[in-house]
């Protein structure tokens, strides 16, 4: 491949919007079409961004300067068109989760290895300065062997500011699959695949109300656990727990702790490019009238902060260095099987070993800069 990689987009909803500003920014990556299902949308949002061609997904798929599918679409639709665009010879990338089902998402692995493309699965935020940052000062010691690690995502819930929450509560969402693949991705890009799951969850309530917007007052079912606490063991020997809650009067978003031989480290929230790194070392031996004060020790954040897009950038790049990609769908699939694994557990109460695997994650080249032109 030589020169820019020529994206199309698929779905232009909300998160379109991040995805274009940023991708039309990258020397590169070329953005060629947009499609959606409303075409007028579709156009609008080509418009406002400069993008010169714009219809429906079809058109977007038989676009030939059209080398990369970016999937925007809602969840339950992510691997049917990440399908499509792989019979039509287009690398993919997907927004989260991969997709739904196992059996579906691991058949459109190997459809993308028999066609000889590539897919790539959000978050990007692993990319990002403040979670690349955290992970090479993991992996130079600063605390040591990683032991074990906590992370929780806490909120009262998406339906008090979302004007049509339900899909939120919907089967394929809840907090686990709606927040989980960040958290899970960030996890597994650390200290590499889970094992194994146990987990416990939730229902409180049977139908929540909808507070904001023109459906205000409407209530809607809540088909999954709005409350999923999880047990994961790793592979490697570390084990973590993790809670994803819809049900929280405590909002409490992004925490990330990872507890080492030689200290414990904070990471930036993993749904954010950027954020705070800090860690403490352990305290001595106690003698009478010690207090326990600990001094934190703070990490800046180290390359540009851009967001959204950046995994497309960094396959355009691996593409034509012949070099794997950082998100891979190989990786955003190992992140859904233990997500699902984790559900199957809820219900069962059994512990429930996980089947897939996936390579270690590398880390970015250090002096990544997504505004120098390379190709």
């Amino acid at each position: 491949m030589t020169g820019p990689l020529g994206v199309g987009i698929i779905g232009a909803g909300v998160i379109s919007q991040t995805y274009l500003e940023n991708l039309t920014s990258f020397p590169d990556v070329r953005v060629v079409a947009v499609g959606d299902l409303l075409p007028d949308r579709a156009r609008a949002k080509a418009d406002e961004h400069g993008v010169g061609a714009a219809g429906t997904p079809d058109d977007v798929l038989a676009n030939p300067d059209v080398d990369l599918v970016v999937n925007l679409t809602i969840p339950q639709a992510h691997v049917e068109v990440s399908s499509a665009a792989i019979a039509a010879g287009k690398h993919v990338w997907t927004e989260k989760p991969i997709g739904l089902d196992r059996d579906a998402t691991r058949s459109l692995l190997a459809q993308a290895d028999a066609a000889g493309v590539r897919i790539g699965s959000a978050p990007d935020t692993l990319l990002g300065p403040g979670f690349q940052t955290a992970k090479r000062a993991v992996q130079t010691g600063v605390i040591g062997e990683p032991l074990f690690v906590q992370s929780s995502f806490q909120t009262q819930g998406p339906d008090l500011w979302h004007p049509d929450p339900a899909f939120l509560f919907a089967r394929g969402a809840g907090p686990l699959l709606d927040m989980g693949p960040y958290y899970f991705s960030a996890l597994v890009s650390l200290l590499g695949p889970i094992a194994g799951v146990t987990a416990r969850g939730s229902r409180p309530r049977l139908e929540r109300t909808i507070h904001t917007g023109p459906r205000a007052g409407e209530t809607f079912p809540v088909e999954v656990p709005s409350t999923v606490q999880v047990l994961t063991s790793f592979a490697a020997g570390q084990h973590g727990t993790h809670l994803l809650s819809f049900d929280s009067a405590l909002e409490r978003h992004g925490v990330i702790e990872i507890h080492g031989s030689e200290g414990t480290m904070v990471l930036p929230d993993p749904n954010r490019f950027e954020g705070r790194i800090a860690y403490v070392k352990p305290l001595g031996v106690f003698r009478d009238g010690m207090k326990p004060e600990q001094e934190w020790i703070e990490i800046p954040n180290e390359g540009e902060v851009v967001g959204r897009g950046l995994g497309v950038l960094d396959m355009a790049r691996a593409i034509a260095a012949g070099r794997p990609h950082i998100a891979t769908g190989e990786l955003g699939f190992h992140v859904l099987d233990v997500m699902l694994s984790a559900e199957e557990s809820s219900t069962t109460g059994q512990t429930v070993k996980i089947g897939s695997t996936v390579a270690p994650v590398p880390l970015l080249d250090e002096g990544f800069d997504p505004f120098a032109r390379t190709l």
